[in-house]
């Protein structure tokens, strides 16, 4: 893949622009090979000095042998400079070559072009073989949807399906649009988007999302998203938008190389100029020229500007391999810099899968105080509303519920047929001055509190259990020398202090509301912390941004919390927190000894070649191979476990 030395950080799409301009050449290998051999022909004829290849016909020889491998190069090359852009790698390689063949370095003038161009076919089969996870998503996304209307089929793409048509998914098919299980149960594998290789089994009115592969039968969704509202659509805009986020190593090379590449051409025109006036009647033009020319090949910047974008763009897709989305390569260096983790506390260390542990009713009966509840939790959203909803099971109440409002980090508020009823923790009723008995213990339980008409009714006692992976969560943060480790949540006090116990955290806040939680983020960052936020709730939307790096549960998280992430895990896996501050470290590393390698050889080879020690061919060896071991180096991290 080929960049100006200006651009060779730039987005995906540019640098697929960019690589159009020589993509006659790409297409094949066939075209490096037939050059290569022709070189080494060339090379023999030359040092067994046979009769026939006489100056002229080397010159020619080697000239077709130039024209047919650099063709493309300098056609671009000649473009560029129509623009007044002379600043970059093709005119740089084009002149270093036009050159060699001016001073009679045939040989040397088509190797460099030609290594040149094989240092470019492995940087795109390098970038091919990062993009690789990513692509994989894209192959993932359904062109084609089968929808049902008046027992007929009718086939569209998903774009023109409508909220509440409902689709016909047949066995191996990927689900292509978000909806509800209209069938009584289904079986669906959801590693693309998930990377859990489990099979996920769905009932009735149960979620499915675009992306995953129905299994066994045929089955029917009802449509509840846009096509553009989809997680899988929302996933790849995610992808797409990580490549023009920058990492401020990426921003720095970019600045360099706009003062790096001019500097190098006038360095090398002073490599043939300045010895004239120092030297006087020993100064020969043709051995600085070629000084200079050698400078001009071994200061291209190419294994430097390529191999960081490369490693940054590895480290994304290592990520989105183990179910991890970064929105950018800044968020792989800024994870490596995180040392405080805080969690939130159901969905994100829990299973977020409340059950109903027991009901006491205060002065009410017992199946009035549930039927009452159902109807006015079966309002909200919330994993401890569904799990109430699901333990009563109300089907035939004749109740109707009104004015219901939820209030944040409260709970719920409204009437249900002539009652006026709360449910909620103990800051809602002491909103409503209502008077309860504050001994109340939860062992451990999430405590719903009830008031009827006013007057304290009872309680409904909920456990969430832990995540399977989340003492694997905290142990691995620990080994990577996170300072502290935090649980903040809205849950009570008591219950929070349980969870803490069992992963050993040593600091956990409950009772928090949403606005207390971004103080106590703030609070850290002012004492000089880098602190990442993990959650799911919409009520963590507005931590998650304000933390130096919020990441989101992505697969039961909503959406306005994935939406303000700067990192999204698929899996919803805790552990999964580690796996990407491994990744950012594994990535920083690489990139870092790119750099180090790629400075280091050419100073070097520059010193040498400027002082008569460094051969031409010593320059092409030196620039490409720096070039070569750049992208080995990069693309390792394809093959990391993390």
């Amino acid at each position: 893949m080929s960049k100006s030395c200006e651009q060779c950080v730039d987005s995906s799409e540019h640098a697929t622009e960019q690589n159009q301009s020589i993509n006659i050449l790409n297409n094949t290998y066939g075209i490096p090979v037939v050059s290569l051999v022709l070189l080494i022909l060339g090379l023999a004829f030359s040092f067994f000095e046979l009769s026939f290849f006489s100056p002229i016909i080397a010159f020619i020889w080697l000239g077709i042998t130039y024209i047919i491998i650099g063709a493309p190069v300098l056609l671009k090359s000649a473009k560029l400079i129509a623009k007044g852009k002379i600043y970059n790698e093709f005119v740089l390689m084009s002149v270093a070559t036009i050159g060699a063949f001016i001073i009679g370095s045939y040989a040397e003038g088509v190797a460099v072009m030609l290594f040149y161009v094989v240092g470019e076919l492995f940087q795109d089969l390098a970038v091919k073989n990062a993009k690789k996870s990513i692509e994989s998503l894209l192959k993932i996304q359904e062109e084609e949807a089968t929808v049902l209307e008046n027992d007929t089929t009718i086939t569209m793409h998903p774009k023109k399906v409508k909220i509440g048509q409902v689709i016909l998914v047949k066995p191996g098919q990927n689900v292509p649009l978000d909806g509800e299980l209209v069938s009584l149960e289904a079986n669906f594998n959801t590693a693309a988007l998930t990377g859990e290789s489990t099979p996920e089994y769905k009932q009735k009115a149960e979620v499915v999302y675009a992306g995953s592969v129905s299994l066994e039968k045929p089955v029917k969704i009802k449509v509840n998203r846009d096509f553009e509202d989809t997680k899988l659509s929302k996933i790849f805009k995610m992808v797409q938008d990580a490549a023009g986020r920058k990492a401020k190593t990426q921003l720095l090379i970019n600045r360099l190389a706009k003062v790096y590449t001019p500097i190098v051409f006038w360095m090398a025109i002073a490599v043939v100029v300045l010895p004239f006036f120092f030297l006087g009647s020993d100064y020969v033009f043709q051995t600085w020229f070629q000084r200079a020319l050698i400078f001009l090949v071994i200061s291209c910047p190419c294994a430097l500007v390529i191999s960081i974008p490369l490693g940054y763009f590895g480290g994304i897709g290592a990520g989105s391999r183990n179910g991890i989305l970064f929105k950018g390569s800044n968020f792989l260096d800024l994870m490596t810099k995180v040392d405080t983790v805080v969690m939130d506390k159901t969905g994100t260390l829990t299973k977020g899968i409340f059950e109903v542990q027991e009901v006491h009713a205060d002065g009410v009966e017992k199946e009035l105080l549930l039927e009452l509840i159902a109807l006015l939790e079966a309002n909200s959203t919330h994993p401890i509303a569904k799990a109430i909803v699901s333990y009563t099971n109300i089907k035939n109440s004749t109740l109707k519920t009104t004015n219901v409002e939820e209030i944040s980090g409260h709970g719920l508020v409204g009437k249900v047929g002539e009652y006026n009823v709360l449910a909620g923790n103990s800051k809602l009723l002491d909103k409503y001055n209502i008077a309860y008995n504050s001994d109340l213990h939860s062992k451990g339980q999430t405590l719903i509190l009830i008031a009827i008409n006013h007057i304290y009714a009872g309680y409904i006692a909920v456990a969430d259990a832990l995540k399977d992976d989340a003492l694997e969560a905290v142990k691995r943060l620990s080994s990577l020398k996170i300072k502290e480790t935090i649980i903040l949540s809205g849950d009570k006090q008591e219950v929070v202090d349980t969870i803490a116990k069992e992963l050993g955290i040593q600091k956990a806040i409950g009772g928090l509301l949403p606005e207390e939680k971004i103080l106590e983020v703030d609070k850290l960052k002012k004492e000089g912390r880098i602190v990442a936020f993990v959650g799911d709730g919409i009520n963590d939307a507005p931590v998650i941004t304000l933390a130096d790096v919020g990441i989101a549960m992505g697969g039961l998280g909503s959406d306005a919390a994935v939406e303000t992430a700067d990192i999204v895990i698929q899996t919803d896996q805790p552990s999964k927190v580690a796996t990407a501050i491994a990744i950012g470290v594994a990535a920083k590393k690489i990139i870092w000894q790119n750099i180090s390698l790629a400075l280091g050889v050419k100073i070097l080879v520059l010193i040498l070649g400027t002082v008569g020690l460094a051969t031409m061919w010593a320059a092409v060896i030196a620039d490409v191979g720096v070039a070569l071991l750049a992208i080995l180096n990069s693309v390792r991290i394809q093959r990391m476990n993390f």
